[in-house]
């Protein structure tokens, strides 16, 4: 089944589907860090670990896409020799988003992450986080050495 949900969605990635476009036209509506009853790819969560029972969290985040942009220096110099365009981070949006949840959510802990979609300005992810202090986490045999170790 996993794998059957996991081919629709790469179908939809690279044919750029309409019913993809209407997820993103959502997607833009909603706020930049959501909470989620469950995850939107089923098969990548639970690939990468997450569970459907308690202390388990799914969180929906937009994080904006481009390089960074340094200030003009006020001396005379062409844009090329200036030093501000072409400024890329030493960190990728999914850490950057991974970042962004952990401090909205500074209980929990965060264990994975999964790119949802992206448009010209912005990208989404899934981040799953874990509650370190519940039971049904700390008694769990594949996730139970992270809420050890809070």
């Amino acid at each position: 089944m996993y794998r059957e949900i996991s081919k629709t969605w790469r179908g939809m990635l690279s044919k750029r589907s309409d019913e993809l476009k209407a997820k993103g036209i959502d997607l833009r509506r909603r706020s930049t860090i959501e909470r989620l009853e469950r995850p939107t790819r089923l098969d990548r969560a639970r690939r990468l670990g997450y569970k459907a029972k308690p202390g388990f969290i799914v969180v929906r985040i937009k994080v904006g896409r481009g390089g960074m942009r340094r200030s003009k220096a006020s001396g005379g110099r062409r844009p090329k020799h200036a030093g501000i365009v072409k400024m890329k981070a030493d960190v990728s949006m999914r850490q950057t988003s991974e970042k962004r949840v952990a401090t909205k959510f500074p209980n929990l802990k965060v264990l994975n992450s999964y790119f949802l979609y992206k448009d010209g300005k912005n990208a989404w992810y899934e981040v799953i986080l874990i509650d370190p202090h519940n039971p049904s986490v700390k008694s769990d045999k594949d996730v139970g050495g992270l809420a050890a170790n809070p």
